[in-house]
């Protein structure tokens, strides 16, 4: 079989969805199972339902108002028929948030987050696989989450392999077009639990491990992997060949085309990733395979912004030595911190990281009763893979540089 992953921006709109005929009529889609994120920007806008459930119920109603008159925008658009069963289908998605709304009993925000957040991914699937029924293109939509099992660390679940290799060979037949969810998954209790934010890419590569795929295609509004993001940097390369170790660096340091996690399970089993544009799906794109480096061989820029640097040094001038650094890291751990990049002397210690979960003050706290600290928010993070004199200088200029770390193959800088 092969997999194929459409995010957000592909089905962003009714044209968008009318697209995945298009893009699946070009290229054909026997034997193939399509992992769907939620429509264009929608799990920002459920993060606001969740606020708002948090921190203002009685705006909540409006929030999820917001979003299903979104979603039924898109389906008045591609539906002629009114009564037709997708908008029934759909109005039970929001029937059944609205319930877990009202009946839930816990306070623990990443629990709740878990539980609502894939309702994206529930509504774009039941849309998308209406329509391409209506479109004559039969597909079978599956819950992943009958599928893809986890443990219960919310917001960023790790899989339980043996259980979902034998649950997708149970369900899955290599002669049926599948739709299903990206992103979500559930755990022993079958409470929602998701991959992380950006994770539809990882479900697609969960898929194509279980399936053995013959490869696995994500579909973005890039022609393919870049050396850059065009929104960020200008005159931009396309990258035709990547190794899978170039492309688990990449991901690594944060660049945004590929999940981190994605590139794991298909190096395992060597099946190729084709990055290609659902504007162009006649054009090769890029390939991630069994190769070396990068063709062509150029600089890659990474760019990871609202980024916390923090610095520190012993209260008596001491040593930072391996206690004290050990300290340090169990509580970044303790408090979820996401760490980029790391660099000490013999009496000072500086991070940059990400805080995903808000627990900057809380980690704060307990790194001031043994240490002096300074801290520096929302500072950007440049990483620079193959890079040269002229490509450093080029992204130095006009920036306060705050830290700059060098090795063989990489450079990463820290600005204000």
């Amino acid at each position: 079989m092969r997999v194929f992953k459409f995010g957000g921006a592909s089905i962003q709109d009714a044209n968008g969805v009318k697209n995945v005929v298009h893009v699946l009529n070009t290229v054909g889609y026997s034997r193939t199972l399509l992992v769907v994120s939620a429509m264009g920007k929608m799990t920002n806008a459920i993060e606001r339902v969740i606020h708002q459930y948090f921190n203002n119920p009685k705006g909540l109603i409006n929030e999820i108002d917001t979003v299903k008159i979104y979603h039924l925008t898109i389906v008045e658009a591609l539906f002629e028929n009114k009564n037709h069963s997708v908008y029934t289908s759909v109005l039970l998605l929001f029937e059944e948030l609205t319930l877990f709304f009202k009946t839930n009993k816990s306070p623990d925000y990443n629990f709740v987050y878990d539980q609502v957040i894939g309702y994206g991914e529930l509504l774009s699937t039941t849309i998308v696989s209406a329509y391409l029924n209506e479109q004559s293109i039969k597909n079978t939509w599956l819950d992943v989450r009958t599928c893809i099992k986890t443990d219960s660390f919310y917001r960023r679940a790790n899989v339980n392999w043996e259980q979902t290799q034998k649950n997708i060979s149970e369900v899955v037949e290599a002669s049926t077009l599948y739709i299903t969810q990206g992103f979500i998954a559930s755990n022993p209790n079958n409470f929602t639990t998701t991959l992380g934010r950006e994770g539809s890419d990882y479900s697609a590569a969960i898929f194509g491990y279980c399936l053995n795929a013959t490869d696995v295609t994500i579909w973005k509004d890039v022609p393919g992997v870049l050396n850059a993001d065009p929104r960020h940097f200008k005159n931009t390369v396309l990258l035709n060949t990547i190794s899978y170790t170039e492309a688990i660096e990449l991901a690594f340091y944060g660049a945004s085309v590929i999940h981190p996690k994605t590139l794991q399970p298909l190096q395992r089993k060597e099946i190729p990733l084709h990055v290609k544009s659902f504007i162009n799906p006649e054009n090769p794109g890029t390939i991630v395979r069994k190769s070396d480096g990068i063709q062509p061989n150029t600089p890659c820029f990474i760019l990871k912004q609202n980024q916390i640097l923090l610095s520190l040094s012993t209260l008596d001038f001491s040593y930072v030595v391996e206690e004290n650094i050990s300290d340090i890291f169990n509580l970044l751990a303790l408090h979820k911190m996401k760490v980029d990049v790391i660099q000490n002397s013999a009496i000072s210690f500086s991070v940059c990281f990400d805080d995903a979960y808000n627990n900057l003050e809380k980690l704060l706290l307990h790194l001031k009763a043994k240490f002096k600290v300074t801290c520096k928010e929302n500072v950007s993070l440049y990483t620079i893979r193959h890079y040269d004199d002229g490509a450093i200088k080029a992204l130095e200029n006009g920036k306060d540089v705050l830290l700059k770390q060098m090795f063989q193959q990489t450079v990463q800088i820290v600005t204000k």
